[in-house]
Protein backbone atom coordinates (compact mmCIF):
# COMPACT_ATOMS: atom_id res chain seq x y z
CA UNK A 1 0.00 0.00 0.00
CA UNK A 2 1.32 3.17 -0.97
CA UNK A 3 1.02 6.52 1.24
CA UNK A 4 -1.13 8.08 -1.65
CA UNK A 5 -3.68 4.91 -1.27
CA UNK A 6 -4.12 6.10 2.76
CA UNK A 7 -4.25 9.67 2.01
CA UNK A 8 -7.45 8.59 -1.03
CA UNK A 9 -9.11 6.26 1.71
CA UNK A 10 -8.79 9.66 3.92
CA UNK A 11 -10.21 11.37 1.83
CA UNK A 12 -13.08 9.65 1.34
CA UNK A 13 -13.94 9.79 4.37
CA UNK A 14 -14.00 12.92 5.16
CA UNK A 15 -16.28 13.23 2.83
CA UNK A 16 -18.56 11.16 3.94
CA UNK A 17 -17.93 12.11 7.28
CA UNK A 18 -18.80 16.08 6.45
CA UNK A 19 -21.79 14.53 4.79
CA UNK A 20 -23.23 13.21 7.54
CA UNK A 21 -22.01 15.85 9.58
CA UNK A 22 -24.60 18.18 7.70
CA UNK A 23 -27.29 15.98 7.25
CA UNK A 24 -26.46 15.52 11.11
CA UNK A 25 -27.66 19.51 11.52
CA UNK A 26 -31.07 19.44 10.10
CA UNK A 27 -33.26 16.13 10.88
CA UNK A 28 -30.69 14.45 12.82
CA UNK A 29 -29.45 10.78 12.16
CA UNK A 30 -30.80 8.07 11.93
CA UNK A 31 -29.42 4.73 14.17
CA UNK A 32 -27.88 3.22 11.13
CA UNK A 33 -26.31 6.85 10.17
CA UNK A 34 -24.92 7.63 13.43
CA UNK A 35 -23.31 4.49 13.55
CA UNK A 36 -21.78 4.45 10.18
CA UNK A 37 -20.55 8.45 11.36
CA UNK A 38 -18.85 6.40 14.60
CA UNK A 39 -17.31 3.85 12.18
CA UNK A 40 -16.01 6.55 9.66
CA UNK A 41 -14.25 8.25 12.88
CA UNK A 42 -12.64 4.85 13.84
CA UNK A 43 -11.34 3.96 10.08
CA UNK A 44 -10.17 8.15 10.04
CA UNK A 45 -8.40 7.53 13.28
CA UNK A 46 -6.64 3.87 11.50
CA UNK A 47 -5.66 5.56 8.41
CA UNK A 48 -3.93 8.05 10.55
CA UNK A 49 -2.18 5.89 12.67
CA UNK A 50 -1.04 4.41 9.60
CA UNK A 51 -0.11 6.93 7.82
CA UNK A 52 1.93 7.80 11.61
CA UNK A 53 3.74 4.53 11.01
CA UNK A 54 4.67 4.95 8.35
CA UNK A 55 6.10 7.74 8.05
CA UNK A 56 8.26 6.76 11.41
CA UNK A 57 9.05 3.41 9.56
CA UNK A 58 10.95 5.16 6.52
CA UNK A 59 12.70 7.69 8.45
CA UNK A 60 14.40 5.21 10.45
CA UNK A 61 15.10 3.53 7.53
CA UNK A 62 12.67 0.47 7.83
CA UNK A 63 10.14 -1.04 5.58
CA UNK A 64 7.00 1.48 5.65
CA UNK A 65 5.13 -1.48 3.95
CA UNK A 66 5.65 -3.57 7.08
CA UNK A 67 3.22 -1.27 8.73
CA UNK A 68 -0.38 -2.20 10.17
CA UNK A 69 -3.66 -1.16 10.41
CA UNK A 70 -4.24 -0.97 13.98
CA UNK A 71 -7.20 -2.23 15.89
CA UNK A 72 -10.03 -0.28 17.13
CA UNK A 73 -9.25 -0.51 20.70
CA UNK A 74 -6.02 0.72 20.14
CA UNK A 75 -6.26 3.74 18.06
CA UNK A 76 -9.07 4.75 20.55
CA UNK A 77 -6.80 4.21 22.88
CA UNK A 78 -4.46 6.73 22.52
CA UNK A 79 -4.53 10.22 24.56
CA UNK A 80 -5.53 13.34 22.46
Amino acid sequence: MEDRNVLDRINELVEEEHRLEREAVGEGLDDAKRERLRAIEVQLDQCWDLMRQRRARREFGQDPDQAQVRGEPTVEGYLQ
